[in-house]
């Protein structure tokens, strides 16, 4: 998977739709995470998006990966071939090209989950879409001008975005984030409702966020998503999910469902948001939930049948903001397989 030669003006979600499932499952599992927190942050409003960000010396990074390859030396993170080819370039190195970077700045940006109506027939099918698979506008040069003007605010310092780095990891370990008992990052204000990124620079921060691995402190008394999980992937010993159980490990991905996850168990059209919706943390998050443009019953047939034409598949870009399987045909098949468990289970409802 080489990310190297995304365009920074295009859509970063051109760039996550390769990199959401690997900052959402590598997971950490320390029994020393139940410190108690003590940071501060203030939101900020830039342009259209919400963002909170913390920033860090690089001199950390290997501390940073020696966390990482005491997971693979106790044998706990994944043998899942899929999970094992998201993260196999994930390390924290500085690039060839940005050797003198001095500082990191990691941003978490406040993304809504997206609620979708499939019309059928004369019924109409209300889906879920979680933050991570749709476009929301912000771009590379969006990010980087926030980070030019609001973060850095002097001008001449080389800004480049990170990539393969273990984004929920270095947002906790910064301290803008903490781990969730469902192994999730979730931030002060947002819940587990975030976009993570990661730029180097060469500008030197007075500050250097460096903190211990925390659990939120919600976490030590709740355990509402070890018992929500359809599949058991949380345990109640380990902080390290299973990614071999994870529905979204598969449904991300082309072919058949495995014959354990049953249909019942789906419920957003790419991913999965039971732990999510049940999370007191993420209570008020939800309540600003957004809709996209409804599907059309001729849309939704074509969809079902898996006959996308370009017509069809402009019209998806359009109302589903570039969720991936709507805009190609050769990812329409996750779309056809995902959005048909989705509406054969709610025609039983209906």
């Amino acid at each position: 998977m080489d990310l190297s030669n995304f365009d920074s003006k295009q859509s970063r979600r051109d760039f996550l739709k390769n990199s959401i499932f690997f900052a959402a499952l590598c997971n950490l599992d320390y029994r020393r995470l139940f410190a108690q927190s003590d940071s501060k942050k203030s939101m900020h409003l830039a342009t259209n998006f919400v963002y909170k960000y913390k920033t860090m010396s690089v001199n950390h990074f290997g501390t940073m990966q020696e966390d990482i390859d005491k997971l693979k030396r106790d044998d706990k993170l994944s043998w899942n071939r899929t999970f094992k080819g998201y993260i196999k370039k994930m390390k924290f190195e500085l690039p060839d090209d940005f050797s003198k970077a001095k500082s990191v700045v990691i941003l978490a940006v406040f993304t809504k989950l997206m609620y979708v109506n499939f019309h059928l027939g004369e019924h109409s099918f209300e889906v879920m879409i979680p933050p991570q698979y749709y476009d929301d506008g912000i771009t590379w040069d969006d990010l980087t001008q926030v980070i030019r003007e609001k973060i850095i605010g002097q001008p001449g310092y080389r800004i480049e975005k990170a990539e393969h780095l273990h984004l929920k990891l270095l947002a906790v370990r910064s301290g803008l984030g903490y781990y969730g008992r469902n192994n999730l990052c979730f931030v002060e204000g947002m819940g587990t409702f975030v976009t993570l990124y990661a730029f180097y620079t060469d500008f030197q921060f007075e500050v250097d966020n460096w903190k211990e691995i925390e659990l939120l402190n919600e976490c030590k008394k709740c355990s509402i998503c070890y018992g929500i999980c359809p599949t058991n992937c949380i345990t109640r010993e380990n902080f390290v999910i299973d990614v071999g159980k994870c529905i979204t490990l598969y449904n991300e991905v082309k072919g058949k469902f495995p014959i354990w996850i049953r249909p019942r168990m789906h419920d957003a059209l790419m991913g999965c948001m039971k732990c999510q919706l049940r999370c007191p943390e993420n209570e008020k998050v939800l309540n600003w939930a957004d809709r996209l443009e409804d599907i059309t019953a001729e849309e939704t047939e074509k969809i079902l049948a898996g006959t996308p034409d370009d017509h069809l598949l402009q019209s998806l870009t359009h109302k589903l903001r570039n969720f991936y399987p709507g805009s190609s045909a050769q990812d329409f098949p996750i779309f056809t397989r995902n959005l048909s468990v989705l509406i054969s289970q709610k025609y039983k409802d209906v």
